[in-house]
């Protein structure tokens, strides 16, 4: 049986599937849940794959649900979902809005995990109904903390491996806001590496009034703030893509005092190794100078912390997958590029030595992109992820998330 014919017979069902689908989808964005705090996500996850047949295991890495399901003799692949929600107050307006709040902090849906978690369990739904057409194991993997860059480490780190069959092949996707329909790949280097730092620096408080007498940390935190602006577009080659962003300063609790402390939170983005290490060293050196030029009291303090690896597309494994879709998708396979995102996915398998491919599905309704395309305002009136007016169109997202898992894996089941 060709691949076409065999994606064709299992995604016969996909009405049926639908059926549920989108309501599941509604009942997931209305519910939201923070990281490590997805409960009732993860207890409807496993119900459903227990219903189809699958082996469950519950609570890795915390709230992490993983099912599998084997059919004789053959390859073993991996797909995943994320779960977790963020803290941000919806303004979609949709009637499914979510009005969650989690002591006293909204949540919502704004990077499109329960758009993530409802196509793996149609997928999921479909290949365990059509397994008379593949042979093989399938493993689902639904994973708690993505957002929190600690959700794929605590599940390999609670035996995650130990669980499962070795993979051949993991496969993931990510909603992302280009036009619905479509599906993108791209080999090597796609998702940026993330890196964010604390930086606390230290001066002397006094009297507004009397600045000879202080340290000024606010002043301070500012020229390096400045500073910090020229590791870009001096000390990195044009070539090599780095995103270094401030997002934070906190000093100081009224006008007239000069505080002790100035903190700094930056984000770092980049898609090379040796450049990471290149831009974090920079950043230390330029902090600690600044430091040093101000007569600063005390060596600054520098805490990393939310790490996201690099996803760096297995090559073979992506052309795979691309040759699939662009058979199956026709003229809405696409390329992705390089966005500079970070995902925790290549966590889960990276360091297991697993070949891997993530890849994107548009989420924004065709004719708003469109529009907006054709006004040169895909910035302004297109919602990014996070923001709180993302809102994927319901349909044909779900389909093509769907679709493109089903497709994916009967490559190697």
């Amino acid at each position: 049986m060709s691949r076409e014919t065999r994606a064709s017979a299992v995604l016969a069902g996909l009405d049926e599937v639908r059926s549920w689908q989108e309501d599941l989808y509604r009942h997931l964005h209305a519910h939201p849940e923070l990281s490590h705090q997805e409960h009732d996500t993860a207890a409807e996850v496993s119900s459903r794959l227990r219903e189809w047949g699958y082996r469950v295991h519950d609570g890795v890495g915390g709230t992490g649900v993983v099912g599998i399901l084997s059919h004789g003799d053959g390859p073993t692949v991996l797909l995943r979902a994320d779960m977790d929600a963020l803290p941000v107050r919806e303004e979609t307006g949709l009637p499914y809005a979510s009005t969650v709040e989690a002591d006293g902090t909204p949540v919502m849906h704004a990077c499109g995990h329960d758009v993530h978690v409802t196509c793996l369990l149609g997928a999921a739904h479909l290949l365990a109904a059509g397994a008379q057409h593949w042979n093989g194991t399938l493993v689902t993997v639904f994973q708690p903390a993505e957002e929190t860059a600690d959700g794929a480490r605590g599940m390999v780190e609670d035996g995650l491996h130990e669980l499962v069959p070795r993979p051949d092949v993991a496969l993931g996707q990510h909603v992302l806001p280009f036009r619905a329909g479509q599906v993108a790949t791209n080999p090597g280097p796609t998702l940026a590496a993330g890196d964010s730092m604390r930086i606390t620096v230290y001066g002397r408080g006094a009297h507004g009034s009397m600045p000879q007498s202080a340290v000024d940390p606010v002043v301070l935190a500012s020229m390096i703030v400045v500073r910090l602006q020229t590791i870009v577009s001096r000390e990195v080659a044009p070539s090599e893509p780095v995103v270094l962003t401030v997002g934070s300063i906190r000093a100081g609790s009224k006008s007239n005092i000069i505080p002790d402390d100035a903190v700094i939170e930056l984000n770092l983005r980049t898609y090379d190794e040796q450049v990471r290490t290149t831009v974090l060293k920079a950043i230390e050196r330029i902090v600690t100078a600044e430091c040093h030029a101000s007569n600063s009291p005390r060596e600054p303090r520098f805490e990393l912390f939310g790490r996201y690896p690099l996803t760096d597309n297995n090559p073979d494994v992506t052309r795979r997958v691309a040759d699939a879709f662009a058979d199956f998708f026709g003229d809405d396979a696409t390329a992705l590029g390089r966005w500079s995102a970070s995902e925790d996915f290549s966590d889960l398998v990276g360091d297991h030595g697993i070949a891997y491919s993530y890849w994107g599905i548009g989420g924004i309704d065709p004719e708003q992109y469109d529009r907006a395309a054709r006004e040169g305002r895909l910035g302004q009136d297109i919602p990014a992820n996070h923001s709180p007016g993302f809102a994927p169109a319901i349909q044909p997202t779900l389909d093509v998330g769907t679709q493109a898992l089903v497709v994916a894996a009967l490559e190697w089941l």
